[in-house]
């Protein structure tokens, strides 16, 4: 599998401030590939720097074999971008909106019908294709920035924070379009800050925190790196909860953490196999098992250990020469 984007020693300064710090990735052809990180983390520069919005202070961007600085146009032709912004022309309708932009993408004029059906179609719109963009909701106006982005059918589409701002709905809804999207072939690059989203959606995640890449690999990989163990969970009758974390701190050794009907305790890879030993011995002190799970710890738990839990304020990074692009700034 061939790399559609490869970052080659990539830095971006702004005056003092190292936003992004000799970072390297490469990203393979149909998959889908995610950036995480705090925020300020580098995540929407690098971003920008792809679409040539930004130019490195040194290293190589290349997009399917291109060099972005020396080639911008041949590249942004290859590429569809869904901003964090949502930005409609609220005075135009969502059909409207779909063909202003046919014609800034250069869209041949008979075929410009067809392309904004199938858009609206898509956007599950098309009821709403002469209503003005202005009046729909945020998940309507997302849904709408999502195939106005596909409209010229690129080979790589960039995802900044697709789903920020949606509900469970909303969000799940974007989640299937977005594999939708990978099925028929185009290669995805998202940034989120939702850890379960990236779970849901991503080949492969690159972890980014102070400018560089702090972990990458497949969703399965970075779990792994938690280290300590794996994560038992119980779910049991709310009278029976103290019993049963007695009798897995005894037991066991485990430590349990218990909220609610729920228990939790850090199991050692060498024990992950007790879970059999675990089962009887709660059935022996006649606690109800609802639910009862060993699983590896979740992209939270490798997330805090890599970025730390400290919240972090910071300036918009970046964001700006985007914005502009798009018709906000």
């Amino acid at each position: 599998m061939s790399d559609i984007i490869r970052l080659e020693n990539l830095t971006k300064k702004f005056g003092d401030l190292v936003a992004v710090n000799n970072v390297s990735l490469n990203i393979r052809e149909g998959e889908i590939f995610g950036l995480l990180g705090p925020n300020g983390a580098g995540k929407t520069t690098i971003i920008n720097m792809i679409l040539s919005l930004l130019h490195p202070t040194s290293g190589k961007i290349f997009v399917s074999g291109l060099d972005v600085v020396k080639n911008k146009e041949r590249v942004k032709q290859q590429i569809g971008m869904m901003a964090q912004e949502t930005v409609v022309e609220p005075d135009l309708t969502g059909a409207q909106n779909l063909e202003l932009f046919c014609q800034l993408y250069h869209i041949d004029a008979d075929a410009i019908p067809a392309v904004v059906k199938f858009g609206l179609e898509e956007a599950d719109l098309m009821k709403f294709a002469d209503v003005k963009a202005g009046t729909y909701s945020g998940g309507m106006q997302r849904r709408l920035g999502l195939v106005r982005a596909m409209l010229q059918e690129p080979k790589l589409l960039l995802l900044d924070e697709p789903t920020t701002g949606l509900d469970v709905q909303n969000r799940f809804s974007m989640w299937q379009r977005i594999k939708d999207l990978n099925k028929r072939g185009t290669t995805l690059l998202l940034t989120t800050q939702y850890l379960e989203e990236a779970d849901e959606l991503c080949d492969r995640i690159a972890i980014i925190d102070h400018g560089k890449v702090v972990a990458h690999g497949t969703p399965s990989e970075l779990k792994r790196m938690a280290g300590e163990g794996e994560i038992l969970e119980i779910i049991t009758s709310p009278e029976m909860v103290q019993k049963a974390a007695a009798i897995l701190k005894a037991k066991f050794k485990f430590s349990p953490d218990i909220k609610g009907d729920r228990i939790k305790a850090i199991v050692p890879k060498s024990e992950a196999e007790k879970l059999t030993m675990i089962t009887k011995e709660l059935e022996k002190g006649k606690i109800p098992i609802f639910s009862i799970s060993i699983h590896l710890p979740t992209l939270d738990d490798v997330f805090i250990k890599l970025t730390g839990a400290t919240m972090r304020d910071t300036t918009q990074e970046a964001v700006s020469p985007l914005t502009r692009a798009i018709g906000r700034g």
